[in-house]
């Protein structure tokens, strides 16, 4: 079987694979590569998930790509809105003609012989996968499971009678207008659903173990609209991203340092939308950002639980029941519809079975190398965004400075490029700092940072842009190897 052989292979055509082609080809334009998608459309997040109401809760200053302007009035966007943006920026960059659809990556294995990734690949139905091979892999794949959101074990459930849905598995063409409607969870996607599906006509309850974090932001950015109708639009984007960027960074410092002041003013905002509302429902037990701030623009949720269109309930689950569920202090919510907004099931590598030279790369044993790349893994870039900020600040930066890596190996004649810890003296520390739930049931999937840098995670968009962009690529942790001569490559092809 003949082996497809590039330069650079994508993973991924979401949000971050389409900027890291968009980087490529403006920073590698003599590099061969290719988007390999699993899925029959681009789009990752933005596609995949179609419930009511579908949005981020970042600004599309910060979330949109570090080249391309966010334009639309709305600064807080719908998920239609951003997956335009990313289908437009694909098509304008010419990077959606190098996307191979319905290409599932199977396997991915590093042969040090050669010096490529040798990968097995699902191509649509076929009987027989693909063979392919590159120098370097970007992994865009994300960090959940597209096949299944989470749902815990609850007690009972087959007894229920009415409709159960899970929103990352939302039935298309689905009415939920003028029935009850329970919302189990209190995240991002549950304070999103809940202002939708009431403005569409349903009884809706949010039923929630615990409360979390909830601020109200504006839907448009008054500022940068106005400032559109006398300044270029890269001028308008550019200023706003810098401005917002900063705010999120000072309220996240702030909310680390102190966060008995933060909690009361977040707390005093939120009392401030409730009207009659108990604020007890909005009072979480843990900090500010130990769990990410959940945003609604224009207090959309605060409006329907003030109008009555829509309320919260604080307890615990005992079991379902034939119509609804029972909780703990005995009471019982009846529903037609569950909805379970319980969160993600976080994989590494989208499910990819990655090894290096036969043997499975174990990824929780490694560590994170500038939050980009892995322990003893060569040639290889996960492109992962913030979690205390916009996906795609980071998601940009990880691209670009693997952009820098192939063209300072391209420079110096190397082939293989691998973070090592030689002496072993950096202290393993968990990945990421949030005690989320999804995060919290993952943590034995997940790599681990260092306690010192290179390993350690920044979580600070600017050194991240100084070190990232312009910090020196070598150190005494990039361990480079010279090209291999070409009698020993050709014998090491498969």
């Amino acid at each position: 079987m003949s082996v497809e052989h590039l330069d650079v292979l994508i993973i991924g055509a979401g949000l971050s694979g389409i900027g890291a082609a968009c980087h490529l080809k403006r920073l590698c334009a003599d590099k061969r590569f290719a988007i390999l998608e699993g899925r029959q459309a681009m789009g990752g997040t933005w596609d995949l998930f179609r419930y009511p109401g579908i949005r981020s809760d970042s600004d599309m200053y910060t979330l949109g790509y570090n080249f391309r302007p966010w334009s639309d009035p709305q600064a807080i966007a719908d998920g239609p809105s951003i997956r335009r943006y990313i289908e437009d920026t694909a098509r304008e960059q010419g990077v959606d003609r190098l996307i191979r659809y319905q290409h599932r990556v199977l396997e991915a294995n590093w042969c040090s012989a050669s010096a490529t990734w040798q990968l097995r690949v699902q191509r649509g139905d076929e009987d027989e996968p693909l063979r392919m091979s590159c120098r370097f892999l970007m992994m865009c794949t994300g960090y959940y499971r597209y096949e299944a959101g989470y749902t815990p074990a609850f007690a009972g459930r087959e007894a229920y009678r009415g409709t159960f849905i899970h929103p990352q598995s939302w039935p298309q063409g689905f009415d939920c207008s003028g029935k009850r409607v329970l919302v189990i969870g209190s995240g991002a996607t549950a304070v999103t659903l809940v202002p939708a599906l009431a403005e569409a006509g349903a009884q809706v309850t949010m039923l929630q173990r615990s409360p979390s974090y909830v601020i109200n932001l504006p839907q448009r950015d008054a500022l940068s609209n106005a400032l559109r109708r006398v300044l270029p639009e890269t001028w308008v984007y550019r200023l706003a991203r810098g401005r917002n960027v900063t705010l999120q960074l000072i309220f996240y410092k702030l909310a680390k340092r102190f966060p008995g002041l933060v909690r009361r003013v977040l707390l005093g905002l939120v009392r401030r939308q409730l009207g009659t509302v108990d604020p007890q429902h909005f009072s979480p037990s843990y900090k500010p950002w130990d769990q990410r701030v959940c945003a609604v623009p224009d207090g959309d949720l605060f409006r329907v639980l003030r109008q009555g269109k829509a309320q919260v309930v604080t307890a615990e689950i005992e079991r379902f029941t034939a119509h609804g569920v029972r909780l703990s202090n005995g009471e019982e919510l009846e529903a037609e519809v569950v909805v379970s907004a319980t969160g993600l099931q976080l994989q590494l590598f989208g499910g990819i079975a990655v090894s290096v030279d036969g043997v499975p790369f174990e990824a929780p044993k490694s560590m994170g190398y500038r939050g980009i790349m892995l322990r003893d893994l060569p040639n290889l870039a996960v492109v992962m965004g913030y979690t205390n900020a916009s996906w795609t600040l980071k998601a940009d930066l990880s691209s670009e400075y693997f952009c820098r890596l192939i063209r300072h190996m391209d420079a110096t004649g190397m082939r293989q490029v691998t973070p090592r810890d030689g002496d072993g003296q950096v202290r393993p520390q968990p990945f990421l700092d949030l005690q989320s739930g999804y995060i919290e049931r993952a943590a034995h999937l997940l790599p681990a940072q260092g306690d010192r840098v290179p390993w350690k995670l920044h979580q600070n968009y600017l050194l991240d842009l100084l070190q990232l962009r312009y910090g020196r690529l070598e150190d005494d942790y990039l361990v480079f190897s010279a090209e291999q001569d070409e009698g020993q490559a050709e014998l090491a092809q498969p």
